[in-house]
């Protein structure tokens, strides 16, 4: 992977994951923290994360 992406809600994920995917990076959005690596062929992972809306502590905690 060459880029990494978080992100403090699902929109903006998804919103840098399209322009990433449109400009040719093979993308790959996750809802959460991955539990797992990622496949060898994605370029970019984004994160989305629900920080925006949690607790300050529970998103500090994310």
């Amino acid at each position: 992977m060459k880029l990494g992406v978080i992100a403090d809600d699902f929109t903006g994920a998804s919103d840098i994951a399209l322009m990433l995917a449109e400009g040719g990076m093979p993308t790959t959005q996750y809802v959460g923290v991955p539990g797992k690596p990622a496949d060898p062929g994605v370029a970019a992972g984004v994160v989305s994360l629900k920080s925006r809306t949690a607790p300050v502590r529970e998103a500090v905690r994310s």
